[in-house]
């Protein structure tokens, strides 16, 4: 009934979008099942994203369903590890998340890496938000925004390099800051897109996804 419409209508740019949305949502429910069964992969592998252990297997299964979908092409992937926001507990609970997620990240890249697609991969580590310095209650931090770490791997960044310094307690960035902004446009420019003709007017004011603001930080590539 949509091509009918379209047909009948010669040319609705809009129309055509609806009718790629739901066919590429079939296509995307016909191929989904089959490329997140694990079935076929081997014990090994299982073993190195710690599928096998119940503190990795949640985020595990996560990082290996990625490199599936890597693999068909799926051009943009996010997992998850929720439960940071360690207000309490926090000795106890960091642990917990750094163990959930410490194996499946390295087995990520060793396997993107052996497969020979971490060189056009991009690998981004990060979150809303850094811990203060100083304690929050008896086992707390609080949110810091001011300085916090992210890291990217593959696609061409240098390998090893700390880029940036916080103050000497730990609290904001002091040297060689980058900005959230910062970070996304360096994002897009290893996707291949220039943040900056991304602008569009709309209301009198320009809008972009690095909100008119950040720089590429090129001297993290390699």
């Amino acid at each position: 009934m949509n091509q009918q419409l379209l047909d009948d209508a010669k040319v609705n740019a809009e129309l055509e979008g609806v009718i790629e949305s739901y066919e590429l949502a079939f296509r995307m429910q016909d191929a989904v099942p089959q490329v997140l069964d694990l079935a076929d992969e081997s014990a090994a592998t299982k073993e190195m994203y710690g599928l096998n252990n119940g503190a990795t297997s949640n985020f595990g299964t996560q990082c290996l369903m990625a490199r599936r979908l890597a693999e068909q092409g799926v051009r943009y992937i996010e997992v998850c590890h929720q439960g940071w926001d360690q207000h309490n507990s926090l000795k106890e609970r960091l642990t917990a998340n750094c163990t959930a997620i410490d194996r499946p990240i390295a087995a990520l890249l060793t396997d993107l890496k052996q497969r020979g697609m971490l060189d056009d991969t991009l690998v981004v580590w990060s979150g809303e938000f850094g811990r203060t310095p100083q304690g929050q209650g008896d086992n707390g931090r609080n949110h810091n925004a001011a300085g916090f770490t992210s890291w990217l791997a593959g696609a061409g960044t240098k390998g090893g390099l700390r880029y940036g310094e916080t103050d000497e307690h730990g609290g904001k960035a002091a040297v060689n800051k980058v900005h959230t902004h910062d970070l996304h446009a360096t994002m897009l420019h290893y996707m291949g897109l220039d943040h900056e003709k991304l602008t569009y007017n709309y209301g009198g004011r320009n809008f972009r996804l690095t909100d008119v603001h950040g720089h590429v930080v090129r001297d993290v590539m390699a």
